[in-house]
C-alpha cells in the first residue's frame, strides 16, 4: 500500500477505524485523499483481520466538509467526467464491500462528504452533525453518486428540495429522513453505538453478511432482478460450511462459530 498521509488508521479487535485527518480544511476531499480511500478498500477486501470499518473525521467541526474547492475550480469538461466516474468508483467500493462500514459523522457533512457518508451501509451521527449536498451554490451538482444515493434514502421529493436549495439538515431531521441510523449527543457516544454495531455483526456469519450487501445493492441497479439475486445468494450460503455450522449450532444449543466459508 502507498503511503497514506491524510488519513489516520488503526486495526482493533477486528474494527479498522478510519479518520479523515485534515482538521485545518474541515477534512475536505481531495484528489489524493480520494487515492488514499481507494488504496485502503483494496486492502480491506482481502485483509483477514479486518472485519468492519468505522469512518470519522478529525476534530469537532467535521466529518468531511466536502471536496477541496481549489482543485474543483481547476476542471474542465473533459477531467469533469473523469473526476466524477473516478469518485464514484471508489465510493462504490465502500458500499459494495462485504464487511459492515458505518460512518460517525461528527459535524458537517457536505458535498462529497454526505455522498461517502451515503455509501456507507450505515451512518451515526452526533446531535450537532449537519447534511446537504450544496453543489448548486458553485454551479455544479453532487458527483460522487449524491443524486443517487440520496434520491433512494430519503424519496425523489426531499432529495430534490436539498440538492436544488443547497439547504443543509440536522442530525435529528436527518434520522427522521431515514439519511441516518442514530443520533448521539457526542462523538464518544456515537463511536460506542457504531462498535456495538460492528461487534453484533461480526459474530454473524461473514459470508451470509456480505450476501446481505449484495442483495441490499441490487435493489437500485435498474438492470438487476433482485429477486433472483436473492435466490442465488441464499443458494450460496446454504453451500457454505458456516450454514452447516449456523443449523447445527441452533439445534445443539451452543453459540456458533463460524469461519466465513
Amino acid at each position: 500500500m502507498a503511503e497514506i498521509k491524510n488519513i489516520l488508521s488503526e486495526v482493533k479487535h477486528g474494527i479498522l477505524y478510519l479518520t479523515l485527518n485534515r482538521e485545518t480544511k474541515l477534512n475536505a476531499l481531495n484528489f489524493a485523499t480520494l487515492t488514499e480511500i481507494r488504496e485502503i478498500f483494496t486492502e480491506v477486501a482481502d485483509n483477514k483481520d479486518i472485519k468492519s470499518v468505522i469512518i470519522t473525521g478529525s476534530g469537532e467541526k467535521a466529518f468531511i466538509a466536502g471536496a477541496d474547492i481549489s482543485e474543483i475550480a481547476e476542471l474542465s469538461e473533459l477531467n469533469a467526467r473523469k473526476f466524477s466516474e473516478n469518485g464514484q468508483e471508489i465510493f462504490s467500493m465502500i458500499e459494495n464491500c462485504h464487511k459492515p462500514v458505518i460512518a460517525v459523522v461528527n459535524g458537517f457533512a457536505l458535498g462529497g462528504g454526505c455522498e461517502l457518508a451515503m455509501a456507507c451501509h450505515m451512518r451515526i451521527a452526533v446531535s450537532s452533525a449537519k447534511f446537504g449536498q450544496p453543489e448548486v451554490n458553485l454551479g455544479i451538482i453532487p458527483g460522487y453518486g449524491g443524486t443517487q444515493r440520496l434520491t433512494y434514502l430519503i424519496g425523489r421529493g426531499k432529495a430534490n428540495e436539498l440538492m436544488m436549495t443547497g439547504d443543509m439538515i440536522g442530525a435529528d431531521e436527518a434520522k427522521a429522513l431515514g439519511l441516518v441510523n442514530h443520533v448521539l449527543s457526542t462523538k464518544e457516544e456515537a463511536m460506542a453505538k457504531a462498535e456495538e454495531i460492528v461487534r453484533k455483526i461480526m459474530s454473524k456469519a461473514p459470508l451470509a453478511i456480505g450476501m446481505v450487501v449484495d442483495c441490499v445493492n441490487s435493489v437500485f441497479v435498474p438492470d438487476e432482478d433482485g429477486y433472483q439475486t436473492e435466490a442465488n445468494s441464499f443458494a450460496r450460503c446454504v453451500k457454505s460450511g458456516d450454514y452447516k455450522e449456523g443449523t447445527s449450532a441452533f439445534l445443539e444449543k451452543r453459540k456458533p462459530v463460524f469461519k466465513g466459508a
